[in-house]
């Protein structure tokens, strides 16, 4: 019988994310691979109420999809996890109830930048004289995690601002108001985040070798995707997020 080694591995895109992770947690140690220079994985323990539960967390070398794919599966291959979870920083999107520090989980996730460069009048989407036919593809978070994290973003008993929604995520910056309404809202309305890795947590956790770990976004708001994008609350959204991944992981996952 297959059986999971971890309880939890966090992955992380830039290093404020990463340190942001390290803060909550003490007594971290490195693991290093003979046939593997390229990780820098570290690990913890600590204490749920079910008991001592064991942590893995890891940075990706790169920014965007391909290279979270890539850490993911390492993460997943040489711990074996029974969760997967991504913290960080991500663009809010879904409107005027969005502050900066709010928390957003997706239940599904979209990639917005797949599709089919057309002539400019085969597509509503246009740049210059080159249009986009989008052609997304959707993720769904794990059905009982969905239920609980519902449950949990309607809860009175932590602190967080949590919105359960989609979450777009491409592999580009985005500082610009008009493209967001074109290529992502004007696709998907009621999308609530935008971020560049998210995808890739989903569909590496859904298709990799068994036992599979179930995969979870937390992701918390930092900008809001258009020309007043900076990197001022940077600091603040990687800590709410890296504070509700500990607060769930020791109040609410069930590792049984």
């Amino acid at each position: 019988m297959e059986q999971y080694d971890y309880d939890v591995a966090i992955i992380t895109a830039v290093t404020i994310e990463t340190e942001s992770v390290k803060r909550c947690f003490t007594d971290w140690r490195k693991i290093s691979f003979d046939n593997d220079e390229k990780v820098q994985d570290f690990v913890t323990e600590f204490e749920s109420v079910s008991g001592k539960r064991r942590l893995v967390t890891c940075q990706q070398m790169q920014m965007w999809m391909t290279a979270c794919t890539l850490a993911c599966q390492k993460l997943i291959e040489h711990f074996r996890p029974r969760y997967l979870i991504m913290t960080g920083i991500a663009a809010g999107i879904g409107g005027d109830s969005q502050l900066y520090g709010d928390v957003i989980v997706p239940d599904v996730i979209w990639d917005y930048s797949t599709g089919k460069f057309v002539g400019k009048d085969e597509s509503e989407i246009r740049f210059g004289d080159v249009g986009f036919l989008p052609r997304p593809s959707f993720l769904r978070m794990d059905e009982d995690m969905a239920v609980l994290m519902k449950s949990i973003s309607e809860s009175k008993d932590h602190e967080f601002k949590v919105h359960i929604g989609m979450m777009a995520c491409g592999n580009s910056v985005v500082a610009n108001k008009d493209y967001v309404d074109t290529r992502v809202r004007a696709l998907m309305p009621e999308t609530a985040g935008l971020d560049m890795e998210s995808y890739s947590v989903f569909y590496t956790a859904q298709n990799c070798t068994r036992p599979r770990p179930k995969a979870l976004v937390i992701k918390s708001i930092c900008d809001y995707a258009n020309t007043e994008k900076s990197d001022q609350y940077q600091k603040f959204a990687a800590y709410t997020s890296s504070e509700f991944a500990r607060w769930l992981m020791e109040n609410r996952l069930d590792y049984e």
